[in-house]
């Protein structure tokens, strides 16, 4: 029940591999250091790049260059990376006053880093991603393919598997978010409780100890947290959940298609039928 494919289809994401079939879901967060660490070892396009970016990086075939023409194009004013006047299709852009703390980071083709962005590695970033302007990706994390990590977000220790989305003043610690997973404007992914000890999860009648002092939410694959919204440290729950605006979550194990909303003096929690 608290194994991963509880949660996440995996077939499609490229690093499936730091998961266990075996073990349970968060057993994923205590690899995954040591997991990008050996995927950014050595040479990457970022080695000796740090400090804030001055003039804009365009990464393209495995090397960053600051002599290429980018410039908005198509009807969502896309930015684009040219070479005389050709297009470079597939090629990243690193905006002036983005900030890399460290060169152990590795980006796919496509994506966009903004200004005013920090980022700190080990992190590997999926292609045709958006880290927003003031976004704050703290080391440790993977990122997938066609995600946002949007304005004033801050993300450590976590994972984000292909096409989770947290536009808006989020923060998502030790955490794991499935795929499509959208995270409304505010939402808190809570990390560590106030009282000492490890982390606990309620299972129906068992107590799960996740043998972890920091762990905030696994939200499974098509996941969505209304505006405001607040987990407690170890929530997790299931594929197609629904978090009401302004709710904030108790600790424990939800099912698929669990919807949480408000109800007078107390939370409402009722379970969606499975789609055909």
């Amino acid at each position: 029940m608290l194994k991963p494919e509880a949660f996440f289809d995996l077939q499609a994401f490229e690093h499936g591999e730091v998961f266990r079939e075996a073990e349970a879901v968060w057993s994923a967060l205590e690899r995954l250091e040591a997991y990008l660490e050996a995927l950014v070892h050595g040479r990457t396009a970022f080695t000796g790049l740090t400090g804030q970016v001055d003039k804009t990086l365009v990464v393209y075939e495995g090397e960053a260059r600051q002599d290429l023409e980018v410039r908005a194009t198509g009807p969502k004013g896309s930015l684009r990376a040219f070479r005389s006047g050709t297009l470079l299709e597939g090629a990243s852009v690193v905006l002036p006053g983005a900030y890399l703390a460290n060169d152990r980071i590795a980006i796919g083709s496509g994506t966009v880093i903004e200004p005013g962005a920090m980022v700190a590695g080990p992190v590997v970033i999926g292609g045709n991603s958006e880290i927003r302007q003031g976004a704050y990706i703290r080391g440790n994390c993977i990122i997938g393919n066609g995600c946002v990590v949007g304005h004033t977000t801050e993300i450590k220790a976590s994972i984000m598997l292909d096409g989770a989305k947290a536009g808006h003043f989020a923060y998502i610690g030790d955490s794991i978010l499935g795929r499509d997973v959208n995270l409304g404007a505010g939402t808190k992914l809570a990390n560590l409780k106030m009282i000492p000890g490890t982390v606990s999860v309620r299972c129906g009648k068992e107590l799960v100890d996740t043998g972890r002092r920091k762990i905030g939410a696994i939200l499974g694959d098509r996941t969505e947290t209304g505006c405001n919204s607040v987990t407690s440290p170890g929530t997790l729950m299931g594929p197609r959940s629904i978090i009401y605006p302004g709710v904030s979550v108790p600790a424990g194990h939800y099912p698929a298609g669990t919807v949480v909303m408000p109800k007078k003096d107390a939370l409402r929690i009722r379970t969606l039928k499975p789609r055909d």
